[in-house]
């Protein structure tokens, strides 16, 4: 039986650890630029949703049944504005702490017309332990999380083991975590995290990181990294139990 994400947040908290307290950003309030305030103003009742203690209605929210992908973590939402897009037969949920970027993904969603994507300025666990309901989601991507590089700093990475038993409540059987980092060590971090993780099987045929999938767009960042020989590290796993 899979436990419910209260379930794994009592058992966590009861066993000393956390997953409430996990915090896969440093907050920075950057200064909002007068079109990123304006397109919050424009679009919030549209496109944005908060945090609430019961579960999002996705069928009311977006006006139609469809597959539903959560990004964690948009930075500037340019490559989550341009999948939203080029799937517009899916419902795309995007949550981001950083308010400036809150901004930047509206005014691009504004102006491509994207209408199949909605924004949350929140923190990301709390919105999947307390508005997302269990076996909703098809996907959830995390592209770029904060590495925590120094070794005294990687129990604050957002991907372990709680966290994935998590993300494995909310998805639906056969939904997939997408991940991708551009850190070797969290790169293996991250597989051996999801290889011992029940229920979930990895997609790549060698048991281990996957090309990049042609609808997570190449980054400004990931091409200039190329130029200069560093790698990024995909990962897809589904769920199967």
């Amino acid at each position: 039986m899979t436990m419910t994400s209260k379930d794994n947040l009592e058992n966590a908290l009861s066993e000393g650890k956390y997953i409430r307290r996990i915090r896969s950003f440093v907050k920075r309030e950057g200064r909002l630029t007068k079109g990123q305030a304006g397109a919050i103003e424009r679009n919030w009742d549209s496109m944005g949703l908060v945090h609430q203690t019961a579960p999002y209605d996705f069928d009311q929210i977006f006006g139609r049944e469809a597959e539903t992908v959560l990004e964690i973590g948009f930075g500037m939402g340019h490559s989550l504005v341009t999948m939203a897009k080029a799937a517009p037969e899916k419902n795309f949920i995007g949550v981001e702490v950083h308010r400036p970027g809150v901004g930047a993904c509206m005014l691009e969603a504004e102006q491509q017309s994207v209408s199949n994507l909605r924004v949350i300025e929140h923190d990301a666990v709390e919105i999947l332990t307390d508005s997302i309901a269990p076996a909703s989601l098809s996907c959830v991507q995390i592209f770029f999380p904060d590495p925590w590089h120094k070794k005294r700093h990687h129990k604050r990475r957002l991907i372990q083991p709680e966290f994935i038993q998590l993300l494995r409540d909310k998805l639906k059987l056969g939904g997939v975590i997408h991940l991708a980092t551009d850190w070797e060590n969290y790169a293996e971090h991250m597989l051996g995290v999801l290889q011992a993780a029940p229920g979930f099987e990895n997609c790549a045929a060698d048991n281990g990181y996957i090309p990049r999938p042609d609808n997570r767009p190449l980054t400004k960042f990931e091409q200039r990294g190329e130029r200069l020989g560093h790698g990024v590290w995909d990962l897809q796993f589904k769920r199967t139990s």
